[in-house]
């Protein structure tokens, strides 16, 4: 397990797992959590995501822009590219990428969260075929508005407005029912109260 917050070793021992403390960001931290994983690396999920404050491009602060891609985009090339390695040593393995609901659809809320999150689709259905090929299913879990700390500044104004979120143990039921059984190349659409859907991509006129 990998979070920038030092609670994570504390779950990891409530579960017998390992933890990493840093930011994803940062190549060689997947590099690191790969490794701690030994020989043998079944299943990995990326998830670490983050919002971004700036809805005016013009106004973009260059900062936070870097942040927030290096930590949803980049971050899932930089796991790809340190497990990959490892699973197809043993020719098997089962990816899921979290993306969202902002991946499949325009967001005016939050437009570089949306593009970053069309970029992790977009990598998905360009890997997922030719990984399936080595044994390695790579999949997304796109879910709607989730009750978790990202979205704690505007957590009453959603209710208020009777705005429905997700719990965060449906979204990691979703992936690990996604990890285990999901065809690759799925993008599996997770929303409150509804059931689980598979999206697919109209074709181009």
């Amino acid at each position: 397990m990998v979070d920038r917050n030092p609670m994570v070793e504390q779950v990891a021992v409530a579960i017998g797992g390992t933890a990493l403390v840093g930011d994803l960001a940062d190549p060689d931290l997947s590099l690191r959590a790969v490794a701690a994983a030994g020989d043998r690396l079944d299943m990995l999920v990326l998830n670490a995501g983050v919002n971004s404050a700036d809805k005016d491009l013009a106004d973009l602060d260059l900062d936070r822009y870097q942040a927030v891609v290096g930590v949803n985009q980049h971050s899932v090339v930089y796991g790809l590219r340190a497990a990959l390695p490892v699973m197809r040593r043993h020719g098997a393995g089962s990816i899921v990428a979290t993306a969202s609901l902002a991946a499949l659809r325009g967001t005016p809320q939050d437009p570089v969260y949306t593009m970053t999150k069309h970029a992790v689709i977009g990598l998905v259905r360009s890997l997922s075929g030719p990984l399936a090929q080595e044994g390695i299913r790579f999949s997304a879990v796109c879910p709607g508005l989730v009750d978790t700390p990202l979205v704690a500044g505007g957590r009453e104004r959603f209710r208020a407005a009777g705005i429905p979120m997700l719990g965060a143990d449906e979204v990691a039921a979703a992936v690990e029912q996604t990890l285990r059984t999901a065809e690759s190349g799925t993008e599996l659409v997770v929303r409150p109260g509804q059931a689980l859907a598979r999206y697919t991509p109209a074709p181009l006129p």
